[in-house]
């Protein structure tokens, strides 16, 4: 590999961390984060927990995106939400935060016990 190859592929991961940093940097994303580290999830069960709406949502959920640290399936008039493996095995911190950090905020620990309780009541989207 030449020296230039090797050179852009650096500037792009540089690139990509940053977008994938910037993308962390806001509570509302490291909640929905915590969400969807146990599966897919629909938009209306993120903005439910999180108690946020739409538009807030959508705003967090594309930036996510953008930063491929997401990925969403559109399934009827609904959108869902995941984490995409492919950058988690890129890079790995992404795993250490989601799994071993995240838990440990308070706020979290609240979000995934009201998702439970929201799974437990057959609440659905439709």
């Amino acid at each position: 590999m030449s020296i230039i190859a090797y050179t852009h592929i650096q500037m792009v991961m540089f690139a990509d961390i940053v977008y994938i940093f910037k993308a962390l940097a806001d509570e509302n994303r490291i909640r929905i984060l915590n969400l969807l580290k146990n599966g897919e999830l629909c938009v209306c069960d993120i903005e439910a927990v999180l108690g946020i709406k739409q538009s807030n949502a959508s705003r967090h959920l594309n930036r996510m995106k953008t930063a491929e640290i997401i990925v969403s399936e559109k399934k009827s008039q609904w959108v869902y939400y995941r984490l995409n493996d492919n950058i988690f095995k890129r890079f790995p911190f992404l795993s250490i935060i989601v799994s071993d950090e995240v838990e440990k905020i308070s706020i979290c620990k609240d979000d995934l016990a009201l998702l439970k309780k929201f799974k437990a009541s057959d609440r659905s989207c439709d």
